[in-house]
């Protein structure tokens, strides 16, 4: 497929600085695109990398325009980088195929599910007794949604996806376990995206939230009765206990863990690895993470860790006697 840069800034904006007839054939990164490629650049500390790129056309900041329109043609934009990302969308409605059947023949849709006529449901998905899918939806293949999970409109459920599995919910019964079955469900809210492999278990009594815009990343594990405010995003392999709360635009970093019952407020975002162990009132960047080291130092810090509650007493015991 090749695309106009008029027809680019005509669907997206921007200035353009170059030939309108000129065309691209696909979208790289800066240091490997080629003179009929679009690229952009967003960060100024990658400046030596537009000097050098050979990309056809680059999208770049007003604030970059001179080195941007020494190398050649450029579209200047405020925000290249979400630029950028409508050139992706446009790219792939102009290349998309025509749209395969509805419901695939393979995917099960059980005849009490409500799926809206424009959503699609790929190869092997299941789709159970009293789910609700909505327009504009897409799941991907083997995507499984549990009886009475609701999926709002325009969302994406990438491959694997497991919506509406069991909570983990036992009661002890002397020395084995009782099972407490999961009474709710799922409620995803509209333009919400989840990755490959990622699990939302069902509530055991009231529902679990996804609200409006919140974006997963692959192999996440969303416990039972978990409430995730709007626009929030979450990098892979995170897990979040059961009715934790997380509130709206935060952002939680790969590999980070939450705790069950806690409450995170709105705009707090949490650093990779780290685990959070208490409630968060106040908006700001929280980290968890045990510094890397050698091994034989790290040790040895930790050692001394463990001995910071003495070491205070003793510290303040001192501080007394002076």
């Amino acid at each position: 497929m090749q695309l106009r840069l008029g027809d680019l800034v005509d669907s997206l904006g921007g200035e353009l600085h170059g030939d309108r007839e000129a065309c691209i054939d696909g979208l790289a990164p800066l240091e490997s695109a080629g003179p009929t490629q679009l690229s952009f650049l967003s960060n100024p500390r990658y400046q030596q990398q537009l000097a050098a790129s050979r990309a056809g056309c680059v999208i770049a900041a007003p604030a970059m325009r001179d080195a941007a329109l020494a190398r050649g043609p450029a579209i200047l934009a405020d925000d290249p980088y979400l630029y950028f990302a409508r050139a992706t969308q446009l790219w792939k409605r102009r290349s998309a195929p025509a749209a395969d059947a509805a419901i695939h023949p393979s995917a099960v849709v059980d005849p009490d599910a409500v799926v809206d006529p424009t959503a699609r449901i790929g190869p092997l998905c299941v789709v159970e007794r009293g789910a609700r899918i909505g327009p504009g939806t897409v799941l991907k293949s083997r995507v499984s949604v549990g009886e009475h999970c609701v999926i709002g409109a325009r969302c994406i459920l990438h491959p694997g996806v497991v919506i509406g599995a069991d909570g983990f919910g036992f009661a002890p019964n002397q020395g084995a376990w009782e099972k407490i079955e999961q009474l709710g469900a799922v409620r995803i809210g509209d333009d919400v995206e989840i990755g490959a492999n990622t699990c939302i278990d069902r509530g055991a009594l009231a529902d679990t939230v996804i609200e409006d815009g919140v974006k997963l990343d692959n192999l996440i594990q969303v416990g039972h009765n978990v409430r995730i405010g709007r626009h929030t995003a979450i990098a892979g392999c995170a897990g979040i206990a059961g009715s934790a709360t997380i509130g709206a635009h935060c952002t939680i970093g790969g590999s980070a863990g939450i705790l069950g019952h806690l409450t995170i407020a709105d705009h707090v975002h949490i650093s990779s690895f780290s685990l959070v162990t208490r409630s968060i009132s106040k908006p700001g960047h929280y980290t968890g993470v045990f510094p890397l080291d050698d091994n034989a130092a790290w040790e040895k810090n930790a050692a001394s860790l463990k001995q910071l509650h003495t070491l205070r007493e003793r510290i303040r015991a001192l501080e007394k006697k002076t």
